[in-house]
């Protein structure tokens, strides 16, 4: 005896509806929902990592995802130390080699002096003899001054220039360090460079100690970014580039 449906006495599934153990039609129009385990559409499948905002630093491990470059580390502390000594160096023997030089025009002024000494102090040449003699050292003077002046624009523009357009220093390339715009990847640019460049400069005149406190400034941040007073300033970070 059947106890089904009289207008379907042999228990046939009626056309467009669902049977048992089948998925269901979504009716036209409406988007079918995704079964068990399948992600829905747009959203990350299961155990999947989503995607890192630049900026974003990942566990604190040190990595970073910056535009343009992808997931790289941040520069220790160490390494830019040395990358700074190694650029203390380079300009140390600049200096050396410029004082060098104007310390022997000075040795060299006081020597046409001294040859002077042979002349009557009363007769005319000796007179001609200390003339020039002053010239000589006047223009030994100004050489100096001028080298010295030399001397700290080349250090304005290596430090500042370099890091502008390369993003780095010969201390910073020998030891696989870059400086970049956080929120581009890209180097820092004149602005950023001269920014950079110009606080530790200006903490200089604090006998030193601010510029040595901007240099120490990446211990103070909590973001573990390790970006110095310097880096916020210019919005920049130092990375890893191998």
């Amino acid at each position: 005896m059947s106890f089904g449906d009289p207008n379907n006495p042999y228990g046939q599934q009626p056309q467009g509806q669902p049977g048992y153990g089948y998925p269901q039609q979504a009716p036209q129009g409406v988007p079918p929902q995704g079964g068990y385990g399948y992600p829905q559409q747009g959203q990350p499948a299961y155990g999947a990592v989503p995607p890192q905002a630049p900026g974003t630093l990942q566990a604190n491990n040190g990595y970073i995802n910056v535009a343009g470059l992808g997931t790289v580390q941040v520069a220790t502390m160490g390494r830019r130390f040395g990358a700074r000594l190694i650029d203390g160096v380079a300009i140390g023997i600049l200096y050396a080699i410029f004082s060098a030089i104007g310390i022997a025009g000075v040795f060299g002024a006081s020597k046409t002096i001294d040859d002077c000494s042979g002349y009557d102090p009363l007769s005319s040449a000796y007179s001609d003899c200390l003339n020039e003699a002053n010239e000589a050292a006047a223009g030994f003077v100004m050489t100096f001054l001028g080298m010295m002046l030399l001397f700290f624009l080349i250090t304005l523009l290596y430090e500042w220039l370099m890091i502008a357009f390369v993003g780095a220093t010969l201390g910073k390339m020998a030891l696989g360090l870059k400086v970049v715009k956080e929120n581009t990847g890209q180097a820092p640019g004149l602005g950023g460079g001269f920014i950079r460049w110009i606080i530790p400069i200006v903490g200089a005149f604090l006998c030193y100690i601010g510029a040595v406190l901007v240099y120490l400034s990446p211990f103070f941040d909590n973001s573990g970014k390790l970006q110095g007073w310097h880096d916020r300033a210019a919005g920049t970070l130092v990375v890893k580039t191998k």
